[in-house]
């Protein structure tokens, strides 16, 4: 149960839509979300597709709690092949859009094809069309927002779209919905724009059904409620400032990744943090911070919402919407902040708006651009490149610059819309792209939090902390306390936060829940809410199964061993201060453990019978 089992098929090239039943044989082992999408993506598209061509198909899907009353049950992602790493993507996103795709009465939606002109997809419970974007095409994400809901009048639809960055051929941009929600990671976007696919807006009256077990699902989700109020991360830290909490927390150690990662500690570190969005300004007396916010569903409210100060470079010139939007969360703060040397929070809130309101990942950017300041730094990018931007680090101004041209896919933006594997291959220096396998890394530094590590080396959408945050056990301790510093027992850790997550992904919740929940929390929601036994056992599992299946598509795409790697500074340069001073990423002393836990070969390939014990298509 819990599936509405049915999912729309929107064939762009012929400007078709088909409904087609959900194969329940491939729910019951893939769930939904992340899994079964992924289930689909690799039934239906050959590894070697061109990500930005005609054959990559785009599969928006959620998962079985999403739209219910569990807490975070407002999840969904985008699965496709990525055009900035050739691996398989998958972007989550929370928000509404999913709830309301669901309320409509779908799973999944899949996109395949091109269509010859912009159009965007309607949706209104069982009645879906293609309608021309001609319009809407050159607009960024906020103005297409409004446009639509204007056109529609209805303050409930939801809408998920990309920007001009997209649509210049940006290789990270994002498909946001709700104005500042994003399925952010690996340039999912830049394939739905490549598709000619501006937005695809939804609107659900018919709500969810099909709960197996309606009572006991009630009382399940009401307990596991109030674990999260209950725990200090999710009922109190994470609601007042986000993962914004973790920036001190994580400068601290050591491990706040700066410059580059040419350095693991910033001095401006406070004054980007979520301490510091709290604090009035000098300027006006008020505080960065707005309020904070919530997805559909959720009861722990992480979400920023930001006033900047008008006066900063060109801000006073943009439409009142700016002074009341998105704020920084952590990731973003420290890929436009410490990475750039920039410790200008207004010049930083303002930046992020900027990837909000043209979709770009602000990870991938913050990252390409401390890669070309470190260019600039050593005269290989001049100001002849630039188009006259001092591209200096700790530059607020030459980040403003520089981001308002990629946003638009404008001079100096185009090339940083490279993201930085190709701007720094572009520049004869490809060792400084802080990336593996094209995807530029999160922050956290791996020579102080060594699980990070084998997190972003094996990850199969590349860098990324969402696959497996070790960072819970090794700085938090949750579940349990881990040395930061030790490799050994790393791959198991590793490995067990890889498939809980996948396992998280595929059933329409929130990852962040995971700071109180493990799966003996989860598996008796799914278990509720969906038909067979959903076991804690079998949620493992499902994970396991999930995670070989991306990485056999990896595999069969092209991708070796050789790309589970980590960039040259972090595997021979010592970090330069803190608790790691010294130490370098211990990469060599996990991987073959991990290749070895998976059950793959010391190539890192699946073995037949890895292969076998998860059913996976051969």
């Amino acid at each position: 149960m819990a599936w509405t089992r049915k999912f729309l098929r929107v064939n762009l090239t012929d400007g078709t839509i088909k409904t087609e039943a959900l194969n329940m044989d491939w729910a019951r082992e893939y769930l939904g979300q992340r899994g079964l999408a992924t289930r689909y993506f690799v039934a239906e598209v050959d590894p070697k597709v061109d990500a930005l061509g005609p054959d990559n198909k785009l599969i928006m899907t959620t998962g079985p709690l999403t739209g219910t009353m569990a807490s975070t049950g407002g999840r969904y992602s985008v699965v496709t092949k990525s055009p900035l790493t050739g691996a398989i993507a998958c972007s989550n996103s929370g928000g509404f859009i999913g709830a309301e795709m669901k309320n409509a009465g779908w799973d999944m939606i899949i996109f395949e094809g091109k269509a010859p002109s912009p159009v965007y997809l309607y949706v209104e419970n069982d009645h879906a069309e293609l309608v021309p974007a001609d319009d809407l095409w050159g607009k960024s994400v906020w103005a297409t927002d409004e446009l639509l809901h204007q056109k529609y009048q209805d303050p409930q639809l939801r809408i998920c779209c990309v920007g001009r960055s997209a649509e210049a051929g940006c290789l990270y941009s994002a498909i946001v919905n709700d104005l500042h929600r994003a399925a952010g990671r690996s340039g999912v976007g830049t394939v739905m724009a490549s598709k000619n696919l501006k937005a695809v807006a939804v609107r659900g009256t018919k709500g969810v059904g099909n709960i197996k077990d309606p009572i006991r699902f009630m009382k399940t989700v009401a307990e596991q409620k109030k674990v999260l109020a209950d725990n200090a991360v999710t009922g109190a830290g994470l609601p007042k400032y986000g993962t914004q909490v973790l920036m001190n927390v994580i400068n601290e150690m050591g491990a706040l990744p700066t410059r580059n990662m040419r350095e693991v500690k910033f001095e401006g570190a406070h004054a980007v943090s979520g301490e510091a969005m709290h604090e009035p300004r000098k300027s006006d007396g008020k505080p960065n911070l707005t309020r904070n916010a919530g997805c559909f569903g959720c009861t722990i409210a992480c979400g920023r919402i930001s006033t900047i100060d008008r006066g900063h470079f060109s801000v006073e010139t943009k439409p009142e919407y700016w002074g009341n939007s998105g704020g920084l969360e952590y990731e973003a703060a420290w890929a436009l902040g410490p990475d750039t040397g920039v410790d200008d929070l207004n010049a930083l809130t303002y930046v992020n708006f900027l990837c909000n309101e043209d979709g770009m990942d602000p990870i991938s950017y913050g990252a390409t651009v401390a890669a070309a300041m470190e260019l600039y730094e050593m005269g290989v990018i001049t100001q002849e490149d630039t188009g006259g931007i001092e591209l200096k680090f700790g530059s607020a101004q030459a980040l403003v610059a520089v981001t308002e041209l990629t946003a638009k896919g404008e001079g100096f933006g185009k090339i940083l819309g490279l993201g930085s594997k190709r701007m720094c291959e572009k520049y004869g220096h490809p060792e400084l792209s802080m990336t593996v396998k094209g995807q530029e890394f999160p922050a956290y530094d791996p020579r102080g939090i060594q699980g990070m590590g084998l997190t972003y080396a094996t990850s199969n959408r590349g860098a990324c902390h969402l696959r497996s945050y070790t960072v819970s056990s090794e700085v938090l301790g949750i579940p349990f306390k881990t040395d930061p510093l030790a490799t050994e027992g790393k791959p198991e850790l590793v490995i067990a936060f890889q498939d809980a997550t996948a396992a998280v992904d595929s059933s329409g919740l929130c990852i962040f829940t995971t700071f109180a929940w493990s799966l003996e929390n989860i598996a008796p929601q799914i278990d509720a809410a969906c038909e067979g036994d959903w076991s804690v056992e079998k949620c493992a599992e499902l994970g396991a199964r999930v995670w070989n299946l991306e990485r056999d598509f990896n595999m069969r795409a092209g991708l070796t061993s050789a790309d589970d790697t980590l960039p040259p500074r972090l595997l021979k340069d010592g970090a330069n201060t803190g608790p790691a001073q010294g130490k370098v990423a211990g990469l060599a002393e996990m991987l073959p453990k991990y290749y070895e836990l998976r059950g793959w070969t010391t190539e890192g390939q699946l073995t037949p019978e890895t292969r076998a014990r998860y059913g996976l298509p051969s």
